[in-house]
């Protein structure tokens, strides 16, 4: 198996007892990933510090053609980088693929984004006394960023970490999942050969308890996180000062109303629930059917279910592969059964073979279900009728989170309304909750997170916006 060691400063580094990093569809291990212990941790924060009076000074053309030179990097080992995904986190090569290519866009992105962080001029002579006087506003880089990614889609949301702050100005340090730090190592493995400044750049693969003494340590000026709704809220508790964005979790509601065009809405429903065996934070979880054509929509999306391949995430054809362990499969079971035992009706799946489990669809559940009030973070969808807009939308709401709703109708009235009334950080018309493309503001609310991503509102959040007056008299006249 082979060893990969861990980045301070660009400096490679190990640990005395690497840790196994397992296939999750065998739970046979297939490499092993050198782990950073306080001292290395404490080092990264002073390295970052450190490398800030260097990246604060990079040009906007300087930064922009690290990142795509990043980019550019990561799209020649294409084919390595898919092999680690489905071998480290039990992609499919399908979603394997995607993933590269959009860790690829996110970064070209940001590059794009680098040359665009601008300012505003401020009039300021609305009164006698300030005569003259006007201001302007510029954005400059915050300092070290501290980012802590999942397992889920481990090379394009370190992207969204690493793009960004090296956009903006900023030192990273990034911590990679416990499950998933082989792409997030051969990624700053690509990040030096693109030319970013060894010193701004340190990977860091370690426990989530060993990572909070970063999230503690005050020369890290920003924290962006994406994971579970637990560990983000506890950690913004013990952050201090510094600036928190939290990505967490959802379980994001679609209506299909009776204007909707069935065909597609049901294939999206399905891709949107079961790619990436639902472990997706804006995955289809609930979905609302109106009653003019529930039973309608309801059997589409059954018959598309039917189709879906699952197993062996190393073949082409597999649509859905293994869960990240065997714990997590092991949950999702018991979510369905339990479902089942206080009344849901199951149509299909819902079974386990170790970490598989295959696509589940249940009908008959209530909200206060866990498998409707949890994020189920599973191949397993809720489907329920509704007679009113309004309803459906109450149902909707009816959730700590709120992430982003799909809906599907071309009443405007509908749509506007949803877009006043729905608790999310987004709506998307037309198709399923999980569409996201790179660009777009993403970030949810309540429970969801705080703060937006996509790399034109990281950097945003990377830095820090501050104003010059003019008196262009100076003489006090």
């Amino acid at each position: 198996m082979r060893e990969y060691p861990f980045y301070i400063g660009g400096e490679l580094r190990t640990s005395a007892t690497p840790q196994e990093v397992r296939f999750p569809y065998t739970g046979e291990p297939f490499a092993l990933a050198h782990h950073a212990k306080e001292n290395d941790l404490r080092d990264a924060a002073a390295t970052a510090e450190k490398a800030f009076e260097t990246t604060r000074l990079l040009s906007s053309a300087g930064r922009s053609e690290i990142v795509a030179s990043l980019a550019d990097t990561i799209a020649k080992r294409q084919t390595e980088f898919v092999e680690i995904l489905v071998l480290e986190g039990g992609k499919t090569r399908m979603n394997a693929r995607l993933e590269v290519a959009r860790a690829c866009a996110t970064l070209r992105i940001a590059a794009e984004e680098a040359r665009r962080i601008g300012g505003e001029l401020i009039p300021l002579d609305w009164t006698r006394d300030a005569d003259g006087r006007f201001g302007i506003t510029r954005r400059f880089p915050i300092g070290p960023v501290l980012g802590i990614i999942p397992f889920n889609y481990p090379l394009n949301l370190a992207c969204h970490k690493i793009g960004p702050a090296i956009a903006a100005g900023n030192p990273i340090i990034l911590k990679p999942a416990s499950a998933t730090p082989i792409s997030a190592l051969l990624l700053g493995e690509c990040a030096l050969e693109a030319g970013l400044p060894p010193e701004a750049l340190s990977i860091v693969p370690c426990q989530g308890s060993s990572a909070e003494l970063l999230v503690r340590d005050p020369r890290i000026a920003m924290l962006s996180f994406t994971g579970s709704p637990a560990v983000g809220w506890h950690l913004r508790e013990i952050a201090g000062k510094k600036r928190v964005a939290l990505e967490l979790g959802g379980n994001a509601a679609v209506i299909v109303h009776e204007d909707a065009p069935l065909p597609y809405a049901a294939s999206r429903i399905v891709t949107g629930g079961f790619s990436n065996a639902g472990q997706v934070c804006i995955a289809v979880q609930r979905v609302f059917l109106n009653e003019a054509i529930y039973d309608r929509a309801l059997a589409l999306i059954l018959e598309r279910v039917a189709a879906l391949r699952t197993g062996d995430p190393r073949l082409e054809d597999t649509d859905v592969g293994p869960m990240i362990s065997r714990e997590a499969a092991i949950r999702a079971e018991l979510l369905v059964q339990e479902a089942v035992r206080k009344g849901a009706t199951l149509h299909c799946g819902g079974e386990r073979t170790e970490s598989l489990v295959t696509p589940a669809v249940l009908t008959d559940t209530t909200p206060g279900m866990r498998v409707n009030c949890e994020e189920a973070f599973a191949p397993v969808i809720t489907v329920s009728r509704y007679r009113e807009f309004g309803d459906a939308l109450a149902l909707a709401n009816e959730s700590e989170f709120g992430m982003q709703l799909g809906i599907f109708t071309s009443h405007l009235p509908f749509i506007l309304r949803a877009f006043g009334e729905a608790e999310v950080g987004g709506v998307i018309v037309n198709d399923i909750p999980t569409f996201r493309v790179d660009q777009m503001p993403y970030g949810g609310v309540k429970a969801s997170g705080t703060g937006k991503e996509g790399p034109r509102y990281a950097i945003r959040e990377m830095t820090e916006e501050r104003l010059l007056v003019f008196n262009p008299r100076g003489d006090g006249r």
